[in-house]
């Protein structure tokens, strides 16, 4: 079909096309471009890497599910049990900078396709390997290989941060994330509807039933994504940025927000029986409210970033760190009293401030580099795209060392139970850095100042 058979929404689109999938000429912050057929591909794109995102957050999170079907015939104590959700969590941190890159290196549609069938591992030790009697050393290196999944996060975000406009990128990001985000829900309900249906007895089946939909993601990847040709490493990107002092800040903000999310997504489960073990007596009963707390933060992250589009993600940061403080302290005040209904309350507040944060949090990062590129003697279409390079840099990092929260959350609670034989010790570790972020992003970003980057 030529070009003149097209119908205008789609005149851009095949000019734009280089060959197959990938696309030579991509300029969302042209409005004409972006109304006439680039807003339209930027969606289809968002949608399918979404639903791979999705898979790869439930693999990733699937241990926090297989613990609550390791019962006595395992041998396995809680303090083991917090560790195995620990090791997935950290490797996911592990491989989120490399994945970052690699949509650089291979393509966002190539490595899409790619990094969804490497879940078929991870998925395909679990449903087949773990029965009584496995060692624990087994189990260890079938959790972490899960890890692999956290890296599919950060590959999407820096594709998805390519093809839409500054203006859209806190909706878009937020979206994006929060799609899935949900993954860490919905293989918590699908653990349940297995414990429901075939009780606790086949773990296995719990990752059987994500093999064909890993299959579908990869296919619907390969038919319905592009690869952006100028969505390439500036040379030196990741070491620039690696020195710049936004970085690590942002890094550490992200620690608050996401790091807080994915730990407590892996560990609420466990948290409610050894806390509320009177409560909680079977796996079911803990099952039956795990899923709500990720299922509503996952939900409000878009809504997290569509709040920064609008206030500014930097007013919207400081003010959820403030709000996650006091529900940390309800929770606080919760397990000393033994309040199992203030307990939950406490938590699922958690939840949702926390992923409001990570979308307030994302929407930070682009319009640091948008402020800086606006100071700087560059071209304008050169600075935006260096802008954007950058910030496809400090996803990759930010993203990485936020993972590294989820860990520090498990590793936080199972000391703090072998201590003390509570989490009230962990709680006031979270409100004292939830104060130190709150202060941090107020001191940096909007306190007045000559020095304060406008717009973020």
């Amino acid at each position: 079909m030529s070009t003149a058979t097209l119908a205008p929404t789609d005149t851009i689109a095949a000019a734009a096309r280089r060959h197959g999938h990938w696309i030579d000429d991509w300029r969302p912050e042209d409005p004409d471009f972006w109304a006439n057929g680039g807003a339209r591909i930027a969606r289809r794109n968002l949608i399918f890497s979404v639903f791979s995102e999705h898979i790869g957050f439930s693999i990733w999170t699937l241990w926090s599910v297989m613990v609550l079907f390791l019962g006595p015939a395992y041998g396995i104590d809680p303090a083991q049990k917090f560790l195995l959700t620990a090791a997935p969590a950290a490797l996911g941190a592990i491989v989120r900078l490399p994945y970052t890159f690699a949509v650089a290196t291979f393509g966002g549609r190539n490595w899409t396709i790619i990094s969804a069938l490497l879940l078929l591992i991870p998925a395909g030790l679990a449903a087949f390997l773990i029965q009584p009697g496995v060692s624990y050393s087994t189990l260890l290196i079938i959790a972490c290989v899960a890890g692999v999944g956290g890296g599919n996060f950060a590959s999407s975000m820096a594709n998805i941060n390519a093809f839409y406009p500054q203006r859209l990128k806190g909706w878009a990001l937020g979206l994006n994330a929060g799609g899935g985000n949900l993954g860490v829900a919905v293989v918590q309900l699908v653990g349940l509807a297995v414990l429901a249906t075939v009780g606790a007895g086949r773990p296995g089946l719990i990752a059987g039933i994500y093999i064909p939909l890993i299959v579908v993601a990869a296919i619907a990847s390969a038919l319905y994504m592009d690869n952006l040709t100028q969505a390439s490493n500036e040379k030196g990107a990741l070491r620039e940025v690696s020195r710049d002092p936004h970085t690590w800040i942002m890094s550490l903000l992200y620690i608050g927000t996401f790091g807080s999310f994915i730990g407590f997504g892996f560990a609420f489960g466990q948290v409610l029986q050894v806390q509320f073990k009177e409560s909680f007596a079977t796996p079911v009963d803990a099952a039956y409210l795990t899923f709500l707390g990720p299922l509503l933060g996952s939900l409000i992250r878009p809504i997290g970033g569509a709040l920064a589009d609008r206030l500014g993600g930097a007013r919207v940061t400081m003010v959820n760190f403030a709000l996650m403080g006091a529900g940390a302290s309800v929770v606080l005040y919760a397990s000393a009293a033994r309040s199992l209904p203030l307990y939950l309350v406490g938590f699922v507040l958690l939840f949702v401030f926390s992923g409001v944060g990570n979308g307030s949090t994302y929407k930070m990062i682009p319009a640091i580099f948008k402020a800086k590129s606006a100071l700087s003697d560059l071209p304008g279409e050169v600075a935006e795209a260096r802008a954007r390079r950058l910030s496809g840099a400090l996803i990759g990092i930010a993203g990485a060392i936020g993972a590294f929260g989820g860990v520090l959350v498990n590793v936080a609670f199972r000391q703090s139970f072998l201590t003390t034989g509570s989490a009230e010790a962990a709680y006031v570790a979270f409100i004292a850095y939830y104060a130190l972020c709150l202060i941090l992003t107020w001191f940096v970003y909007l306190r007045p100042s000559a020095a304060r980057l406008t717009g973020v």
